[in-house]
């Protein structure tokens, strides 16, 4: 159980709502959102529209659940999402592509959870009854096994001529899209432009304590609001988490640049340790990849002794952890976690 001496960066999910924020969440004007009158779902809904230059939009509990019902309202059982190998739909949705709208997935390859134009070419299947028909293409910005990478929009708009060439879909898991955006520059409408719906996210390094919204056109968010539904996503009153996520978009999005200083500089840290390895030069947002040589041990021993340090990361794998700065870790508390790193690391 973690307390407030703890640095947790095992992701951006901990954060904990403000005090102005759980302020407005506790005097937000509220309805039956199931029924569509509650007022201030109905503000964020039109809210996150207008970011994405959409006709409209809807909120939903979850980022994974944002995800499946956009797949549903595209795809049909037996249909086919051109995705990346690494993508959280694949990886962290327990299987829902699969179990809940019967769709396959074509996996494709390249670095830090990019793909191109050519492989989704090479990716779709001929117009054949032996086949499953290709009908999605899926991107996530940025991408969480990445390691927060960026996906150029030039190769968006690449991939987004192939899609249309073929008369595929396109779904943009955009659940740390407002990273990419203060990471670049860009308005959240750049992205959105090449996408046919768009997840994005409110509980990671926004801060909110629930919820995702998804925009898109005015017949496909319907489809989108159809399967909330049929998958169990209605709320009722849902205008006080609703007011979260406003609070969120106003408040924090231009603030996620600290948490890319962090990012930055907790990887610079790491880079000088010995017996731990990470590409600090291809830090771009929040995530932070590194790799625990086997003389220290595993990843997993490495996180027991941080844990003991009062530091918490997340074992990836046999020997690989990731860090994810946010909102809740401050300056003094990124230099606190990579003492401990370099204290565990000097004793071994």
């Amino acid at each position: 159980m973690t307390t407030d001496a703890m640095i947790d960066l095992r992701s951006d999910t901990v954060t904990r709502p403000s005090k102005e924020m759980r302020r407005a969440m506790a005097e937000a004007d509220v309805g039956d959102d199931v029924f569509g009158d509650d007022p201030t779902v109905i503000r964020l809904q039109e809210k996150v529209a207008r970011l994405m230059d959409k006709e409209a939009a809807v909120y939903l509990p979850s980022g994974s659940m944002a995800n499946q019902t956009c797949i549903r309202a595209h795809c049909e059982p037996g249909d086919e999402i051109i995705c990346h190998e690494d993508s959280h739909i694949y990886h962290y949705e327990g299987g829902a592509p699969a179990g809940l709208s019967g769709c396959s997935l074509r996996l494709l390859r390249g670095p830090r959870g990019r793909f191109t134009a050519e492989d989704v070419r090479t990716a779709v299947r001929p117009v054949n009854s032996h086949y499953p028909r290709s009908t999605l293409v899926l991107v996530e910005n940025t991408h969480n096994r990445g390691g927060g990478s960026i996906w150029p929009i030039e190769q968006i708009a690449e991939v987004r001529a192939v899609a249309e060439e073929f008369g595929l879909k396109m779904h943009l898991d955009g659940a740390r899209l407002m990273n990419a955006c203060v990471a670049t520059g860009r308005r959240p409408a750049d992205y959105a432009q090449y996408f046919d719906t768009v997840s994005t996210c409110f509980s990671k390094g926004l801060g909110a304590p629930v919820g995702s919204a998804v925009a898109g056109s005015k017949e496909t968010i319907e489809r989108v609001h159809r399967f909330r539904k049929m998958f169990g996503g209605g709320m009722r009153q849902a205008g006080i988490i609703a007011a979260g996520a406003i609070y969120a978009l106003d408040h924090n999005v231009e603030r996620l640049a600290q948490d890319h200083v962090h990012a930055k500089r907790l990887a610079g840290a790491i880079a000088d340790l010995p017996g731990l390895t990470v590409e600090a030069d291809a830090v771009e947002t929040n995530i932070v990849y590194f790799d625990v040589s086997e003389k220290l041990g595993t990843a997993q021993s490495l996180f027991d002794r941080l844990t003991e340090e009062g530091v918490l990361m997340l074992v990836v794998g046999a020997q690989r952890i990731r860090a994810v700065t946010h909102l809740d870790v401050d300056t003094a508390a990124i230099d606190r976690a990579a003492t401990a790193l370099a204290r565990i690391v000097n004793r071994a």
